[in-house]
């Protein structure tokens, strides 16, 4: 973990394409390291949930390459690395698991972070999971609340209940999130310390009832598409 957290913290000073070039051997060898872990938190997280089984590296990680094409920051290279440990991968629209590295901070998420949730889903998948949280509110509370450490993050909310569902819900303010992750931050120690996966695998158990809730919602969105 200490030459990934390193390699990072490096590209933070360095990140245009001239260094990265004279650093491709190393960022192969960190690729390495990521994979391996990659690996082990798919077989960890498997152990409690097996709709995450056989997963591949690839279908939950992403590239370093950063897309500049409508962004004012043309740094070529991202400085943080994220796994996420979903489903059917990463791109399915499933709920999952998000291990976030960011040793000198980001715009995306700012730190180190342990993250389970679901985000920016798409229409048809957000109107499925208020229809959970409607019917089944008290059972998400429960779920967040048996996330001990971590916390929902709220940034991400319209300001009124959205339409189709009524003001007065005991779960109005549930109802108003456009995405739903609960987060709990890490630092370096966490990371660095020995049987990190072991940990993080305990961590990640905490949440699982709270992704098993809203993948139902997002199993029932996309069998009701077929």
């Amino acid at each position: 973990m200490e030459e990934i957290l390193d390699f990072l913290s490096r590209l933070h000073d360095n990140n245009n394409r001239e260094w990265f070039d004279a650093h491709r051997a190393e960022w192969a060898h960190v690729r390495t390291r990521i994979a391996a872990l990659t690996e082990e938190l798919i077989e960890g997280i498997s152990s409690f949930d097996p709709s995450v089984r056989g997963l591949r590296v690839q279908d939950c990680t992403y590239r370093i390459a950063r897309d500049t094409r409508f962004s004012n920051d043309k740094s070529p290279y991202k400085n943080w690395i994220g796994i996420f440990v979903a489903p059917h991968g990463k791109k399915s629209g499933y709920a999952g698991y998000y291990l976030h590295l960011a040793p000198n901070g980001d715009n995306f998420v700012g730190e180190h972070m342990l993250i389970s949730g679901i985000y920016c889903p798409e229409s048809v998948l957000l109107r499925s999971v208020r229809e959970e949280i409607f019917d089944n509110g008290a059972e998400m509370v429960k779920a967040i609340d048996a996330a001990k450490g971590f916390r929902l993050n709220t940034d991400n909310k319209l300001k009124r209940v959205p339409n189709g569902f009524p003001a007065d819900s005991e779960f109005a303010e549930l109802l108003k999130h456009k995405d739903w992750c609960i987060e709990k931050k890490i630092d370096k120690e966490f990371l660095l310390a020995d049987n990190l996966v072991e940990r993080t695998v305990k961590e990640f158990r905490k949440t699982h009832a709270f992704i098993e809730l809203l993948n139902r919602a997002v199993q029932y969105a996309y069998e009701e598409m077929m």
